[in-house]
């Protein structure tokens, strides 16, 4: 060991250095196409679809508010300027707004337009406003219900990239800045995305900071010396800035859960140390020289320590059994944190450890005394109240199979979005006041060769899209029919109640000529270049995932029900139900994941204690953790989301560490020739401290969580904080009446 603790100490400080490096590197990613599920039918549609129309994510909203009324002079010539500007910002390909909107209207002479709003005719805007606020095209898209915000509509790159939507907000943010405007508010991707990537990176500095801090004070309270906790501190920033560093260097992006890696690689490392720290102590107490002390904690503590890095690492890994890539991806970064800790501590820290004593690492006292009357009150409640911990027990699982059945895995967007943050504030005002922001998209297709804007395929549309509408979370909806309902009410002097499709054929067929000199380039965001295909497009309230299901099925069955399904075909899209999907996927993954996961653990358990028994015992602890976290889901009212369905990975991996060091102890004392009482009763004076102290760690280390500012992060942290306790729980109370009634050997 003597002669490789210097190489291996400058080999670690080399790789630090480059891992600096690579964390300069680092790239943070947000936007909800990394949430569409892989390999997904809908999926290959929707991405046919959008490239035969445009996509339905190509738009940035600015709401410009003014109270009691925006009908003020000064104000719609600043919003016309405004919407005129914002063309020649960066990735703004038009903009436009109600100020600029003219409606059709049919003289004797000819079709022309006249203004919706007449900008320099302030007597007019009395008329102006009352038709407006009766125009379904307008209202809760270009003009809030109560007439106090007009927004202007900028046409944006489809999957716009992070570069592009930074430069389009700085540009924006600007160009706003230049007016007096009272209000304001921005709704779209490129909005989104900035503004969650700036929430991921506050994220991954603040959770890094606190649980740094509260790591140094556990390691002060245990320790009580400079260079014991030195050595601990070292160790864990080490493997976390070799694991970030690693990711940069691999090209690997930072998602939307990329706030948990800091606390997961510290508390993680912080597990690993306190465990070989603790064992080596106790080998230097017993009066071995630190060389063979070293070796008895490597041999001991090792292995028990690689096979948890292990099955917390299988934990993760078996996320890569989801179809959702920002999963998958933490799946694959956390496996190899967890690995990178195991070996920064079993190489790197060992290596410094051999250089101390044991009154320059620890400060015995009377804390020791404390965790022996501890342990030992723990053991012999074991014994005593055996009865009242089976009973606890089932009570336990019942509980919890009742809060399981109250899981809801109704998403909604607003859930996901950071607290108290402008851009939370800016989603709500449109939710509440405009159309919202969740795309909903019907494909509709041609059954023959007719094109989809022929008379009866068009009353098909027509039809289905006022079904729709009668729906109040249905927002915005368009379609073809927008462009013969407005030669309609055109030739009908621009009454409002004239904005139907036309009656008969022939009506029909003098509307079409007046279509035809319609731009292509302006039809194709509702019918396809070829015809066959029509789209009818709609924003929908944020009103869940399952509520949504349930609307698309019940849209389904009218249509099959009123439709003439021989003239068109019917299908839903958009990125809306794409993400939606991801509920679905959710829960079958979660399943197959945890099932994986328990198999593997389960061949692991087997390599290393070679007895069945001992397999169920190191099982039935470990699924009562999961148990609890499914039912504070639905205790709590928890949506299960791609975020949230991280916490079972967590837990499983994490919480399997504390059995194998316990049985893994208690084994080496049935080697020695043990009973089995007596073996219980030494594993929990040597080994009880470590697991309670890496378990309080855990608790509090995700705990950090609760200083999040995004609401699945909260959650995260809180479920696997207290789901971990009752790991700790279901160790020291179960595992050993589990041994009493198994282990006859």
């Amino acid at each position: 060991m003597r002669r490789y603790r210097l190489p291996v100490i400058v080999f670690f400080a080399l790789y630090a250095a480059v891992a600096v490096y690579g964390c300069f590197r680092l790239n943070f990613t947000f936007d909800f196409q990394q949430f569409f599920p892989r390999g997904d039918e809908d999926l290959d549609f929707f991405l046919e679809f959008i490239d035969e129309f445009e996509g339905d994510d190509n738009f940035l909203l600015v709401a410009l508010e003014r109270e009691p009324t925006v009908f003020d002079s000064s104000f719609l010539a600043q919003v016309q300027d405004f919407s005129v500007a914002a063309r020649d910002l960066p990735g703004v390909e038009a903009a436009q707004s109600l100020t600029s909107f003219g409606y059709p209207i049919k003289t004797p002479f000819a079709v022309t337009t006249i203004p919706a709003i007449h900008l320099d005719d302030p007597a007019r805007y009395a008329a102006d406003s009352a038709r407006i606020m009766a125009d379904e095209r307008f209202v809760g898209n270009l003009i809030n219900r109560r007439g106090t915000a007009l927004v202007t509509v900028l046409k944006t790159p489809s999957l716009i990239n992070l570069d592009q939507s930074r430069a389009l907000i700085e540009g924006l943010d600007s160009l706003v800045a230049t007016y007096n405007f009272p209000d304001y508010h921005y709704l779209g991707p490129a909005y989104f995305q900035k503004e969650l990537v700036a929430m991921q990176i506050r994220e991954v500095i603040v959770s890094a900071v606190i649980s740094g801090l509260l790591v140094s004070f556990v390691m002060f309270l245990l320790f009580r010396r400079p260079l014991g906790i030195a050595v601990a501190l070292v160790s864990i920033a080490l493997g976390l800035l070799l694991f970030m560093g690693t990711l940069g260097l691999l090209g690997r992006e930072l998602n939307a859960i990329a706030a948990l890696y800091p606390v997961l690689m510290i508390i993680v490392g912080t597990s690993d140390v306190i465990h070989i720290m603790s064992k080596y102590i106790d080998e230097l107490r017993k009066g071995l020289p630190k060389e063979a002390a070293i070796r008895v904690a490597i041999k001991e503590i090792g292995l028990a320590t690689l096979l948890t890095s292990l099955t917390t690492a299988v934990g993760f890994a078996t996320l890569l059994t989801s179809r959702i890539n920002p999963i998958r991806d933490f799946g694959i970064n956390a496996a190899l944190g967890v690995m990178i800790a195991f070996l920064t501590v079993i190489l790197f820290t060992t290596s410094l450890l051999s250089y101390l004593s044991v009154d320059q690492i620890v400060k015995i006292g009377r804390q020791q005394a404390f965790w022996d009357r501890l342990m030992e009150r723990t053991y012999q409640f074991t014994q005593r109240r055996a009865t009242a911990i089976k009973v606890g027990a089932v009570v336990t699982v019942a509980l919890c199979f009742w809060g399981i059945s109250m899981i809801t895995t109704n998403y909604r967007i607003e859930s996901t979005l950071p607290k108290n943050r402008k851009v939370t504030e800016d989603f709500q005002f449109f939710e509440r006041e405009l159309s919202g922001f969740r795309p909903f998209e019907l494909a509709i297709t041609s059954r023959d060769s007719s094109p989809v804007t022929d008379f009866a395929v068009l009353q098909q549309i027509g039809k289905i899209e006022d079904y729709v509408k009668e729906f109040p979370f249905v927002q915005s909806t368009a379609s073809i029919t927008a462009v013969y309902r407005s030669i309609n009410q055109a030739f009908n002097n621009n009454r409002v109640d004239a904005y139907v499709l036309p009656a008969t054929e022939d009506r029909y067929q003098q509307y079409r000529r007046f279509a035809e000199r319609i731009p292509d380039v302006n039809l194709n965001l509702l019918v396809s270049r070829d015809r066959q295909k029509a789209r009818i497009t709609s924003r929908l309230d944020d009103i869940g995932a399952d509520s949504i299901k349930v609307f698309l099925n019940n849209t389904h069955d009218w249509i099959n029900a009123n439709v003439d399904t021989s003239l068109v075909q019917v299908r839903s899209t958009g990125t809306g139900l794409i993400i939606d999907k991801n509920a679905e996927y959710i829960r079958r993954n979660l399943l197959q994941g945890l099932g994986l996961a328990i198999v593997i653990v389960c061949l692991l358990m087997a390599l290393l204690f070679r007895n069945w028994r001992m397999l169920i015992i190191s099982l039935v602890p470990n699924m009562l953790p999961l148990l609890i976290a499914g039912a504070m889901l639905g205790f709590l009212g928890i949506e299960l989301e791609a975020g949230v369905s991280i916490v079972f990975a967590v837990i499983f991996g994490i919480a399997v560490d504390d059995t194998i060091h316990f049985l893994s102890k208690y084994k080496l004392a049935r080697r020695r020739g043990l009973p089995v009482q007596e073996a219980i009763h030494l594993t929990f004076r040597e080994t009880g401290k470590a697991i309670v102290l890496t378990s309080v760690v855990l608790f509090f280390g995700f705990l950090v969580m609760l200083f999040s500012i995004s609401p699945p992060s909260v959650t995260i942290g809180l479920l696997i904080s207290l789901t971990l306790a009752s790991a700790l729980i279901s160790d020291l109370l179960l595992i050993p009446l589990l041994l009493r009634w198994l282990d006859h050997s």
